[in-house]
């Protein structure tokens, strides 16, 4: 069965807003998983503006599951997992000052430093993922690199959903089966939300896990956490 990995980024992001420990984002991360989620996803950027240093080391307490963090590979990236040791590390290749995810890794052109990422990653006892489009040459080179997996860059499937489904599929269905033939793990995330993720993983049987934050969160708003997170995982199951 496919895995959910909850990204609580947008619970530090409304905690951060008014300062203090509400809504509480370890407990948050707890119930999360009391009620199903498959694992806990977090970014840290520099800038703290979500998870800071001290959430993604105090989630080390909490998460029984599966911890992945996300991040642009720096000095300060790889000191979290220093201490924090998670399940996995999702390499992106977002700077200080992106937004959010939006693009996958040119691995051609980052080569050896990915590689050199990778290694690091490795050595730590890390299970490591590089963010990546559909692209066949790309995964082939995450392959060639050591990457244990892949997480597929879903931003286009979701945005062309609404007009041609199977259109918008099917670069993913060609990459995950690449990437099964390559021995790459699949991993998929940004933008899925209930309407478009259980036709995402209804056509990627070999989809391992998705890390889902934005939507669910606010999804989590209308329907409550709990009832959330079932819905997510009926979408992955079904």
């Amino acid at each position: 069965m496919t895995k959910l990995s909850v990204n609580i980024n947008k619970i530090a992001t409304l905690r951060n807003a008014r300062g203090g420990d509400m809504p509480n984002l370890l407990q948050f991360a707890a119930d999360c998983q009391r009620f199903g989620a498959d694992g806990i996803t977090v970014h840290p950027r520099p800038d703290e503006r979500h998870i800071t240093l001290t959430d993604a080391l105090g989630l080390t307490k909490v998460i029984t599951t599966e911890y992945n963090i996300e991040g642009y590979p720096d000095q300060r990236y790889f000191h979290i997992l220093e201490k924090a040791k998670p399940a996995q590390a999702t390499l992106v290749p977002d700077g200080p000052h992106v937004l959010t995810s939006s693009e996958g890794w040119d691995i051609r052109k980052n080569a050896d430093f990915l590689q050199d990422c990778i290694a690091k990653i490795h050595a730590l006892g890390i299970r490591s993922s590089l963010f990546v489009a559909p692209d066949l040459e790309q995964i082939e080179l995450a392959a060639k690199l050591g990457a244990h997996r892949i997480e597929l860059y879903t931003g286009p499937y979701a945005h062309a959903y609404s007009q041609n489904p199977m259109a918008a599929i099917q670069p993913y269905v060609i990459a995950c089966e690449f990437a099964v033939a390559c021995g790459l793990g699949i991993n998929a995330g940004h933008d899925l939300n209930l309407e478009n993720l259980r036709y995402f993983k209804q056509n990627l049987a070999q989809l391992d896990e998705v890390s889902i934050g934005h939507a669910l969160i606010s999804d989590a708003l209308y329907y409550g956490i709990e009832n959330t997170v079932h819905l997510y995982k009926r979408c992955l199951s079904d």
